[in-house]
């Protein structure tokens, strides 16, 4: 099957209403929006959230909360991750992301201590735990903080 072959199943789309064309056929005079009223009127209507001149429900609720928009966001690697590296390799972030670990290059790394390392290994990461830096040590590798 092609995209370009795809078609919607029987009975998935109806043609349109044809308003105005007449009274035989059923939606003439009115066009099926009765008589008179803002709803009758070209361009007429409410916008969504109306309530007819009521406080609106977005009005009526407290504001909670800030965003914080001078917020940091990390790429987030455990310990555990590292053991697809061979032993003795100098890990960089590149080398991270192509190892499939960290999806988005431009934000900076931070090393986590969950889970075990078997290997020694140096990595080279924007922040790390102490508690991974401990394991790493632990196996005779180091972190470099860049």
């Amino acid at each position: 099957m092609k995209l370009e072959e795809i078609k919607s199943p029987p009975g998935a789309t109806k043609s349109a209403k044809r308003v105005g064309r007449g009274i035989g056929s059923g939606h003439g005079k009115t066009s099926c929006r009765g008589h008179k009223g803002q709803k009758s009127r070209s361009g007429g209507g409410v916008r969504p959230g109306f309530e007819g001149g009521q406080m609106p429900l977005q009005r009526r609720l407290p504001k909670r909360g800030f965003t914080n928009i001078f917020k940091t966001e990390w790429s987030i690697v455990n310990v555990r991750d590292l053991n697809v590296f061979e032993e003795g390799t100098v890990v960089t972030i590149p080398m991270l992301k192509e190892a499939g670990l960290i999806r988005k290059a431009p934000l900076p790394v931070k090393l986590l201590g969950d889970g075990e390392i078997e290997k020694k290994l140096t990595i080279q990461v924007n922040k790390a735990s102490q508690q991974a830096e401990e394991k790493i040590a632990a196996r005779g590798g180091k972190v470099e903080v860049i």
